[in-house]
């Protein structure tokens, strides 16, 4: 047994997703690239490969990953580049999306030689989390002012519009598309090409995959563009589980398992979002507050039911622990990091990547 804790990615789960994207590529037209800020586990680009047309960024080290080890169309976003930085990031990618105007006349002459767009800000999103609201009051990600945008049209042939956040709803996407194109039809018409972000939710279960594969081939009619969308958490949704291991088992009030791994260091954004990890089937007569490792008080899991009495060296799966997972884990209080191991198709298991002492020592200085 691999020793834990480590992230286990399922490949015949990540399939799932996978021709699922395949699908509505085929149906709508549109192409699907990979959001490397929520995935980045680059030992299964091979895989992922064949079933997506790239990736995107949001930063010079991402685009670098992206054209290394992904290939095939690799775009580039970031909220601001430093001078320092452009030529690089130019030299890796075959799109640059800026953030602002401002950035798109600064860096114009080194971005000549490759394709550039512009992020559009419509005002509308569906996110429930100010903190991750891009629509937000006084938000700085993208332009939202038309008059400003239509005097630049020369030096862009696209835009980049990411308003969605977990949004499994058809009707809310097709409600804010709608609202896009009363905002910004004019500029759309004019482009060759409009990426509508990440955030949608489209491989879930129940998700109606051809009316949304036939609204995003209308809206690409209607204004005569490409149309990208760059799937994240879709594309990896239930594909992963972290694994560990219960080291302790208190009670104060409540029964307490204390495990191998924390949530600060292993799954933030769900510390972040002050979010419960899942556990399935979380049924049973036995309901433990599961706890991670490190001094942090509210260094807490959630609490579970489960079938059987959890005793010291049983092992828990923390379920859907892919996205915003391994590109956010971190070394607070020096907790061993998470392996990251992969279950082929055959179902045989093997370790990709292990973390040591040497790992964390070197992350300082």
């Amino acid at each position: 047994m691999i020793q834990t804790p480590y992230y286990l990615i399922d490949k015949s789960k990540l399939l799932q997703n996978m021709e699922k994207i395949a699908t509505l590529r085929e149906l709508s037209g549109a192409k699907a690239l990979l959001a490397l800020k929520c995935f980045a586990t680059w030992s299964v680009f091979d895989f992922m490969r064949d079933y997506m047309d790239g990736t995107t960024s949001s930063s010079l080290n991402e685009v670098r990953l992206g054209h290394e080890r992904f290939g095939k169309e690799t775009h580039a976003y970031s909220v601001a580049y430093a001078d320092y930085e452009i030529d690089e990031v130019v030299s890796h990618a075959d799109k640059i999306i800026f953030n602002s105007i401002g950035q798109l006349n600064r860096f114009e002459k080194q971005s000549s030689g490759i394709i550039r767009g512009l992020r559009l800000n419509p005002g509308v999103s569906s996110s429930s989390f100010d903190l991750a609201d891009p629509a937000r009051p006084f938000s700085r990600l993208g332009e939202w002012d038309l008059k400003k945008v239509e005097p630049v049209m020369d030096l862009i042939s696209g835009f980049m519009i990411h308003n969605n956040c977990e949004n499994g709803d058809f009707d809310l996407f097709d409600r804010m598309l709608g609202e896009i194109e009363q905002k910004f039809g004019p500029l759309l018409k004019k482009a060759a090409w409009v990426s509508l972000g990440g955030g949608i939710h489209f491989t879930g279960d129940d998700y109606p995959l051809e009316k949304f594969a036939e609204r995003l081939k209308r809206f690409s009619g209607e204004y005569g563009v490409q149309v990208y969308l760059e799937p994240g958490e879709a594309s990896i949704t239930k594909s992963t589980t972290l694994e560990v291991t219960v080291l302790d088992k208190l009670y104060n009030g409540k029964d307490l398992v204390v495990v191998d791994s924390s949530i600060e260091a292993h799954l933030l954004d769900l510390l972040i979002y002050r979010e419960s990890a899942k556990v399935h089937p979380n049924q049973g007569p036995h309901r433990y507050q599961v706890c991670g490792k490190s001094c942090l008080a509210g260094d807490i899991f959630g609490e579970f039911n489960f079938e059987n009495e959890l005793n010291i060296g049983d092992r828990i799966s923390l379920q859907d622990t892919a996205g915003y997972t391994m590109v956010k884990k971190n070394w607070f209080n020096g907790v061993k990091m998470p392996a990251i191991a992969i279950r082929e198709l055959d179902g045989s298991l093997r370790t990709v990547r292990e973390f040591d002492y040497t790992d964390y020592e070197q992350s300082l200085s």
